[in-house]
């Protein structure tokens, strides 16, 4: 095995996978370029690994396990809350990374990184999270407990959107647990994995525990079919989720796939319009809109309709692209021109399909960055749901206003909707609020919160085509998805 430098450093070269505890050469030979979506510099190459490194990690997994397994949690928790040290030593530098390789305001950078942190502290508790249960006497002389074990090794496919928070949904639960793990990243967005895996590494966990493989669609497929992998985590489009469940469930493995979504965010005649409008407009342009907790349709019910979105343009405008290292920026640029080129397709056929084009990004730039794949805030009036903007995710600053006349049409759009993932209502009415959270059917709801995510000891996730699975991310559900419940019956004679 060969050892590399940081690959956060290594910009001349294809980056190393971490496979054993040692960065190693991948055995792929085919790489892609790595740019900074706002400044187009150069940041690397990443591997197209396929079947021969993925097999390589899963082999140091599964050797790894047996003494991992046995390692008892209280000292598994221990390599973890080491880490956390050095995550939060390393805090403002990953997010920095984060900025360069996926675009983000350094703010929003900075506010991913502390949701993985609180993963991995949340996965700290693991001796009391991990407990079974035992009932003494369930027949005269008969007592029956159960355990949660771990199962082997699980993998991981994360999105280009949160680089350095989603993967943290995943592996410290299952590293916890006693698992040992392969991880895949978004090859979009390699380098702040690859800095956390060295500071894994930095932290002891012994090698192979934790693994990390790059590479694209021949990863993916690599890791859904190998008989060495117990289960599977997945986010991504809805496209995507589904065909990792269908094909990895296919190979006998556990699965949660996370997909896509359309939010809908609900605006009362009675709520603070001036909050309201400061809260969603972030909701619908924070993170370039590349966020599946993002509002997407904001329904005005009644007389909120007029006024809140005058107030909504006015927000809008006043947004500053740029990069996001740079003060004062309050929009950074979508991920790649080719993520730019597919949300100019939606917006224009948003105009072809007849709906009021109130405020057009597609013309914004930064002058001092001719490179960069920005695109200014963009807002629809007159949004119907057959409209392609109206029902497909955009995954873009594209926002779409549409008008109800009370709570009842606006939850009709809301469950009409082929997704489920989160949805949000503005409102100064407890009854409404109640009502609301009885009746859409939405799996992660906010009540005046534009971006309804849950903390660590919560599970993430939707419901419908927003969801393939049954346990969900972080919280106990990563527990139980994590682990095998064993039932014992014992009688002593």
């Amino acid at each position: 095995m060969t050892t590399f430098v940081s690959a956060a450093r290594a910009k001349d070269q294809a980056i190393p996978n971490y496979i054993g505890g040692a960065w190693v050469r991948p055995a792929a030979s085919d790489s892609i370029p790595l740019t900074n979506p706002a400044t187009g510099e150069a940041l690397g190459r990443v591997p197209l690994c396929g079947a021969a490194d993925v097999d390589a990690a899963v082999q140091a997994a599964r050797a790894a396990f047996p003494a991992w397994r046995a390692t008892p949690p209280v000292v598994r928790a221990r390599y973890l809350f080491r880490l956390k040290t050095l995550l939060e030593e390393h805090f403002d530098e990953i997010a920095a990374i984060v900025t360069q390789e996926n675009g983000k305001t350094i703010d929003e950078s900075r506010g991913s990184v502390r949701r993985g942190i609180e993963n991995v502290e949340h996965a700290c508790g693991i001796p009391t999270l991990m407990m079974g249960s035992t009932l003494e006497d369930v027949a005269t002389g008969i007592d029956c407990e159960f355990v949660r074990q771990p199962m082997g090794v699980f993998a991981a496919i994360t999105p280009f959107n949160f680089p350095a928070m989603v993967p943290c949904w995943f592996w410290p639960y299952a590293i916890a647990c006693g698992n040992t793990f392969v991880l895949k990243p978004s090859e979009q967005v390699p380098l702040s994995q690859q800095r956390m895996l060295e500071l894994v590494h930095e932290a002891g966990i012994p090698a192979g525990v934790l693994n990390l493989v790059h590479g694209g669609k021949d990863a993916v497929n690599a890791i859904l079919s190998h008989p060495g992998i117990e289960g599977v985590s997945f986010v991504g489009s809805s496209a995507v989720a589904r065909h990792v469940y269908t094909t990895a469930a296919a190979h006998g493995k556990r699965v949660q796939a996370l997909g896509g979504a359309k939010n809908h965010v609900i605006v009362m005649p009675d709520a603070d319009l001036d909050r309201t409008t400061q809260v969603i407009t972030e909701s619908l342009f924070g993170c370039a809109g590349q966020r599946c907790l993002a509002g997407s349709v904001v329904v005005a019910t009644g007389k909120a309709y007029g006024p809140f979105k005058d107030r909504l343009l006015d927000a809008a405008k006043g947004l500053r692209m740029g990069y996001g290292l740079d003060a004062g920026v309050t929009l950074g640029p979508v991920v790649s021109a080719r993520a730019r080129e597919r949300v100019l397709g939606y917006i224009d056929a948003g105009i072809n399909e007849g709906a009021d084009l109130l405020l057009d990004g597609r013309a914004a730039r930064v002058d001092a960055y001719p490179a960069g794949q920005f695109l200014g805030p963009t807002i629809f009036d007159g949004v119907r749901p057959d409209m392609k903007i109206g029902h497909e995710e955009i995954f873009g600053p594209v926002g779409a206003i549409t008008r109800a006349a009370d709570l009842d049409e606006a939850l009709s759009l809301v469950q009409a909707s082929a997704y489920a993932n989160a949805t949000s209502i503005f409102t100064s009415s407890g009854k409404t609020a109640r009502e609301f959270r009885y009746r859409c059917g939405v799996s992660m709801i906010g009540v005046n919160i534009g971006v309804a995510a849950p903390m660590a000891f919560f599970p993430f996730g939707g419901t419908k085509g927003s969801f393939y699975g049954d346990l969900k991310a972080h919280g106990q559900d990563s527990v139980q998805f994590f682990t095998d419940k064993k039932v014992v019956i014992s009688r002593w004679f």
